[in-house]
């Protein structure tokens, strides 16, 4: 097998039985990048220099018999919001494009302890606001599987760069179905843990009660080792909680579903939806009955207010959070003005995108004295009463299975002139953020242009245990491969 086709759990065994070393795994990674990038272009920033010191020392480490973390020597990815001490972290924003942070990420600081090795940071929608990695600052990332298609977003960079088999992994950041949407789009697979499991120190904040840091991988098994590293609780970050695991996700995931309730909401899968996405994820629930799992359909009608009450709340938190960037505390400082309100002014109109600027100007209006009754307080409003539907689901089902998306991978352009339409490719995902809950996305399928079709399983609180105990059960019923995309259509 290829070192670029390989899972983290294969990486791990071979560095272990010596068939490899780091370096020559962070070579051989560089060496696929070299080969792509200019075709997928995933990456804004790669950080060779430390990636090649950091497997010298793994190196080193094996040599001497030393017992090493659980990631030693894999090459990962880190979306481009995530702080990286000495490393740029950009947003894919003009405003933060100088920008090299002080200090490690919670995350990072995990997974650098646990062994893993920086390969660099990936490209985004900036400030994680799309959905089809179209408004980064910097470029416009391509589906590896199609490179006419969008990657889906924000984490686009992230899911592209694993598809692509340029890291192993990468994290991503879910504010309203962020790792989820691409990781369907690109054929892998991307967890959003359950609010409060992960610690979003280090994030920069786009939607504060909405974000949350979750991996993208090519295997259900990455995905909870990487889980493993990364929970927990961290008081730098007071929204975190201490959750007791038995054992750890990776070794609760082998246990099966047998007896497992699971529910179907017949609202997600309206006459509208495209039929290959409705066959793939019929197959799926006939494959899980077949493992033991038991299936109803439910009724779970208040997807669309879900949506509108989604795109209020998360803007407006956009609207607050982004302030601070004014070209005099933070961010891009323009070279014209005349005066401090002119400053500021200059500096927030030439530093930010066009959607940056649109979802500020929404949530700023929702705020606005007269109009926060009507629109915000109201749309937290409708957010209780969709917890309240999901609690109830949950008193009777372990978990719910939906798409991940109600379209498939699109063309380049076709839906940035047209946001509310853009905005619809969430309706999916948005519920997990607006509850709080976990869900994951891995792949079922693909449709008949050869696209990969993404499956949603979402479950309780604090039940990732659960959720990567079906979807690993389904991963290894559909045998769909290794997630590597055979990029030849833009062969030159």
């Amino acid at each position: 097998m290829k070192i670029d086709q390989m899972t983290m759990e294969d990486i791990r065994s071979g560095l272990d039985t010596k068939k490899f070393t780091a370096k020559e795994l962070v070579q051989s990674v560089y060496k696929k990048i070299s080969e792509v990038e200019d075709q997928v272009e995933a990456y804004i920033t790669l950080s060779e220099e430390e990636a090649y010191k950091k497997a010298e020392e793994i190196d080193t480490a094996i040599e001497q018999g030393e017992v090493l973390g659980p990631l030693a020597g894999i090459p990962i990815a880190i979306k481009d919001n995530i702080c990286t001490e000495g490393i740029k972290t950009t947003c894919a924003s003009k405003m933060l494009e100088d920008f090299i942070p002080p200090y490690d990420a919670t995350v990072v600081k995990k997974l650098k302890d646990a062994g893993a090795i920086i390969i660099g940071k990936t490209n985004m929608d900036e400030f994680a606001m799309g959905s089809s990695t179209e408004n980064s600052a910097f470029k416009v990332t391509k589906n590896p599987w199609r490179l006419d298609r969008v990657p889906g977003g924000s984490s686009g960079g992230s899911a592209a760069a694993v598809a692509a088999g340029m890291a192993f992994m990468a994290l991503g950041s879910d504010t309203g179905g962020s790792i989820r949407q691409p990781a369907a789009f690109c054929g892998v697979v991307g967890l959003k843990p359950t609010y409060g499991l992960v610690s979003r120190y280090g994030l920069v904040a786009f939607a504060s009660s909405l974000d949350q840091i979750g991996p993208i991988t090519k295997s259900v098994k990455d995905c909870a080792l990487t889980l493993d590293v990364i929970h927990g609780f961290d008081p730098k970050d007071g929204t975190t909680k201490s959750v007791k695991n038995a054992t750890s996700y990776l070794n609760e995931i082998e246990k099966g579903i047998e007896g497992l309730r699971i529910a179907i909401p017949r609202e997600f899968f309206p006459s509208t939806l495209d039929s290959q996405i409705t066959n793939e994820i019929m197959e799926s629930m006939f494959m899980l009955k077949g493992l033991g799992a038991t299936i109803d359909e439910i009724s779970l009608p208040i997807t669309e207010e879900g949506l509108s009450a989604y795109y209020i709340i998360s803007s407006a938190e956009a609207s607050s959070n982004l302030g601070r960037f004014d070209g005099i505390k933070y961010g891009y400082r323009s070279d014209e003005y005349e005066d401090i309100e002119e400053l500021v002014l200059n500096a927030r109109t030439e530093g930010f995108g066009k959607e940056t600027k649109r979802r500020i100007m929404l949530g700023t209006y929702t705020l606005t004295s007269g109009y926060y009754d009507a629109y915000y307080n109201r749309a937290q409003k409708v957010r209780e009463k969709i917890k309240q539907q999901f609690n109830d689901i949950f008193k009777k089902y372990d978990l719910i299975i939906s798409p991940t998306s109600p379209v498939l991978p699109f063309p380049i352009g076709e839906k940035i002139g047209n946001p509310l339409d853009m905005y619809l490719s969430d309706i999916y995902t948005i519920s997990a953020n607006l509850t709080g809950l976990p869900a994951i996305s891995l792949p079922c399928g693909f449709c008949m242009e050869g696209l990969p079709i993404g499956l949603q399983i979402i479950g309780g609180p604090f039940s990732e245990s659960k959720i990567l105990r079906a979807a690993y059960a389904l991963e290894q019923e559909l045998g769909l491969g290794n997630g590597v995309a055979v990029i030849k259509e833009a062969k030159r």
